[in-house]
């Protein structure tokens, strides 16, 4: 049995969904404005629901996640602040060092000492000792940057009585926080509480539209009415300052009607992740839409994935497969029939001889 790149199943990211047909038609059928000599109608519409699903009185959007960080830690930190994030975070390491690099902070990583993704009570109260009492040649702590769901800790999520208990240690050494919420959206739904539930105590927010929900474009950071009108002069200088953006708004305000159909990712992904231990593989158990699956030789099980139709990433000796809207349940048992195919045929050996990494 063979398969060509004509029939794919795309598990590389949730970022590879297309607009459906609900979606292009609000975009054709807008309502705008120049979003940047006056703000938008529908690009105000949406804010407005995004800040009050994520408890933040104000809300603005961004052309990317990344944009939404760096206009966050920027404002956040001056030049030579230390900001704490956790280890393998999206701030730390998938955003070319702009925390570094534009807004002037010096990262600091935390181990995941209370679970994937997660640092403990302790480690981050060691962290912040004597933040606020340096001398002038020292380094000062200024902020705290969570991820929830941590990505490159296979979508793990970070409850809510964990996530207080770090910004309280974080608020009492007078540091700010900023929750880095690109999948926050999976978050809430994995847990069975609210958005603005996971964001309680933080200074800003950032979540993704085209993550999971499925817009074509565009994230948003939150905080208060200050901070956005600062982010928005910000956002103008790194040229996010687009003009009839609600032609954009108009397909994330049907992507924000899709968070509760999440489920069907993570159930797609717990059946994903079932199927590759049946066959041997060594997978960690997924809490959102992501699965890792450990492997002894990635170029070539990339390679035997690929000429199986199968489209993944790798990393950190690990293979990461993505659930996401345009994945069926159907689509899931094709990747699972081809693998058992494969493993029958000894084209791609078994993986669970791989060692924990």
């Amino acid at each position: 049995m063979t398969f060509t790149a004509a029939d794919p199943v795309d598990l590389r990211s949730d970022t590879v969904t297309r607009p459906d047909d609900r979606m292009r038609a609000a975009m054709a059928s807008a309502k705008v404005g120049d979003n940047v000599l006056e703000h938008d109608p529908t690009m105000r519409e949406l804010e407005e629901r995004v800040a009050e699903l994520l408890g933040k009185p104000a809300a603005l959007w961004t052309p990317s996640g990344t944009m939404a960080n760096v206009i966050a830690l920027s404002l956040h930190l001056q030049r030579g602040d230390r900001y704490l994030a956790t280890d393998g975070a999206h701030v730390l390491t998938d955003e070319q060092g702009s925390g570094a690099w534009l807004a002037g902070g010096m990262p600091h990583a935390l181990p995941w000492d209370a679970g994937p993704g997660r640092p403990s009570v302790a480690t981050l109260t060691r962290a912040v000792e004597g933040a606020g009492d340096v001398p002038y040649y020292g380094l000062r702590t200024r902020l705290l940057c969570l991820e929830n769901t941590h990505t490159n800790a296979g979508g793990a999520v970070v409850p809510p009585h964990e996530h207080a208990q770090l910004v309280a240690v974080a608020q009492e050494a007078g540091l700010a926080v900023h929750l880095d919420g690109a999948r926050v959206w999976n978050a809430s739904v994995a847990l069975g509480v609210p958005p603005a539930a996971l964001t309680v105590g933080t200074d800003t927010v950032t979540a993704c539209l085209s993550k999971g929900l499925g817009a074509p474009v565009g994230s948003v950071v939150a905080g208060s009415e200050e901070f956005v009108k600062r982010a928005r002069r910000m956002r103008q200088m790194l040229g996010g300052g687009v003009r009839q953006g609600g032609v954009l708004a108009a397909a994330a305000l049907c992507a924000l009607d899709n968070i509760d159909a999440l489920a069907m990712d993570h159930a797609n992904a717990r059946r994903l992740a079932t199927g590759l231990a049946e066959l041997g593989w060594e997978v960690d158990e997924p809490q959102t839409n992501i699965v890792l699956a450990r492997v002894s030789d990635v170029p070539n099980t990339m390679k035997v994935l690929t000429e199986l139709g199968i489209l993944a990433l790798s990393g950190g000796g690990r293979i990461r497969f993505v659930t996401h809207r345009d994945v069926s349940e159907s689509d899931i048992d094709t990747v699972l029939e081809r693998l058992a195919d494969a493993s029958h045929r000894r084209v791609l050996h078994p993986p669970h001889t791989a060692q924990a990494g």
